[in-house]
């Protein structure tokens, strides 16, 4: 299914303001999020889907581009308004249960191709994330932590470890389920690139292989950070040569280190990450 691509970035347009959105695919982000939700007013809700499908209309073939809906019968609407060829997938707010993941997938039967994100916003949420990863179309999971510290009552200190426990839950609960990375979280900080740079990092390390965006200010420290360095391209490359090349399931890497499928397919997932940047 289509959406399944890593991406490095995802840059949220707000779907109200036809200018952002004409501006969106230039600003060199892998991904496009198209926000029906926080990002429009209650009272400009219908405009923003007329807006955004006027715009899917005239938009060409290629790159993802994702919707986020909003929840309950507002999302169905917005489904109804925004379905279109031209759409990768669906970003599903506050998402909580797959039995709202059902009627998603019901609404969208006459575009199989779709896939649905599930953004993950609440303790409940959190607690469901196994179950909604192997929910219908998901291709991935996202995390929503603004909405998700106020309802857990969190404040984070300058590491975030605070957030720790729940961002690698996320990350298990896609693993098991054979989904991809799941999609970071957005950072408020895009006018100090040491900070951002810092926090993306650390995602990196937890697991997470590409991150939200609010700003097109944020994407080249983002990229920086998901983009394989040539040190490890050569590295996955010579990894990979080397145990297609041998007779038995398990080689040594050039260090004497033992190599078996785990590492290859960790290799195999930096190339593809690569060829998504173009590298």
């Amino acid at each position: 299914m289509p959406g399944t691509d890593p991406v490095r970035s995802a840059l949220y347009v707000p779907g109200d303001q036809p200018e952002k959105l004409a501006k969106a695919a230039g600003r060199g982000a892998d991904s496009l999020i198209v926000d029906l939700e926080d990002a429009v007013p209650q009272a400009a809700k219908g405009r923003a889907r007329d807006v955004v499908a006027d715009w899917l209309d005239g938009t060409p073939a290629g790159g993802q581009i994702w919707i986020r809906i909003n929840p309950g019968d507002a999302g169905l609407a917005d489904v109804a308004a925004v379905a279109h060829p031209a759409v990768t997938g669906i970003c599903v707010a506050k998402a909580e249960s797959t039995a709202w993941l059902a009627e998603l997938d019901a609404a969208l039967a006459r575009l199989p191709d779709i896939a649905l994100c599930p953004i993950l916003e609440s303790g409940a949420a959190i607690l469901a994330a196994p179950h909604l990863a192997r929910g219908s179309r998901v291709v991935r999971l996202q995390l929503g932590e603004a909405d998700l510290r106020a309802d857990l009552g969190i404040e984070p200190g300058p590491d975030e470890r605070e957030l720790l426990w729940v961002r690698s839950q996320v990350v298990l609960a896609s693993a098991a389920a054979g989904l991809g990375p799941p999609l970071g979280p957005v950072s408020t900080v895009f006018d100090d690139p040491d900070a951002l740079r810092a926090s993306t990092r650390a995602l990196r390390r937890l697991g997470f292989h590409g991150r939200a965006c609010i700003h097109p200010a944020q994407l080249p420290v983002v990229h920086e950070v998901f983009t394989p360095s040539a040190d490890e391209l050569a590295r996955a490359r010579a990894l990979i040569a080397r145990f297609e090349a041998a007779a038995t399931g398990v080689v040594l890497d050039d260090r004497g280190r033992m190599v078996d499928e785990a590492v290859i397919r960790q290799a195999r997932r930096i190339l593809s990450t690569a060829r998504r940047a173009g590298h």
